[in-house]
């Protein structure tokens, strides 16, 4: 199997973790708001496509902020 050059993978990790992190909070917001009834899975699948086209431009934002945020707040080993 062909591998991607190494310079996608800072957009494959923003990439990966919205679409999981979308995908399991988009299940248990949706749990919470209208808990496990017969249409549950429907109105998940329809809600975890909006929670990822919201967390992938919204990671692609906050996370040079965040690695900025870590440095300062470490120090070298």
């Amino acid at each position: 199997m062909k591998r991607l050059p190494r310079r996608y993978a800072p957009r494959l990790i923003v990439l990966f973790t919205s679409l999981f992190m979308s995908f399991i909070m988009s299940m248990m917001i949706t749990l919470i708001n209208i808990g496990f009834r017969d249409d549950y899975f429907i109105q998940w699948m329809r809600a975890f496509p909006i929670a990822f086209a919201i967390a992938f431009p919204a990671l692609l934002i906050v996370l040079p902020i965040v690695r900025r945020l870590v440095v300062r707040l470490t120090e070298e080993a």
